[in-house]
């Protein structure tokens, strides 16, 4: 299976096992927002996968975006389910099928007020490793 497949499902997973984070977004972690989607939600964004195998080992350094938005009051809302997204993925032991991964790691963070969607806009940039277990 495409090592950024696996590891997009197990993100979402792993969110949607989140109870804190579920009571804020509930099921509403998506690929793409629809339209009249309840906020707040989040959804994932661009994937860069890049190789970096070796003469000796196989595997794959993914950069992965996801989105936060939020109507909450203030920028408070958007900021928790940033923190929950990133205590659930910042150095997780996830296990994904087929692939072992090295790390993950939060490489970067914004949360802003986007006036054409009047709506508060969080962004996380994650870095995973990952390397295949076939």
């Amino acid at each position: 299976m495409n090592s950024a497949a696996e590891l997009q499902k197990t993100i979402l997973a792993a969110l949607i096992a989140n109870g804190e984070l579920a009571t804020l977004v509930g099921s509403r972690i998506l690929d793409h927002a629809p339209a009249n989607v309840v906020f707040p939600y989040i959804t994932f964004g661009r994937t860069s996968v890049y190789d970096w195998s070796t003469g000796t080992e196989i595997g794959t350094e993914q950069l992965f975006t996801l989105h936060v938005w939020s109507k909450g009051n203030g920028k408070k809302e958007a900021l928790e389910i940033m923190e929950l997204a990133r205590s659930t993925l910042h150095d997780g032991a996830l296990e994904l099928e087929g692939h072992a991964l090295v790390n993950m790691r939060l490489e970067f963070s914004e949360a802003r007020y986007d006036e054409r969607n009047e709506a508060y806009h969080g962004v996380l940039r994650f870095r995973a490793v990952t390397e295949p277990t076939v």
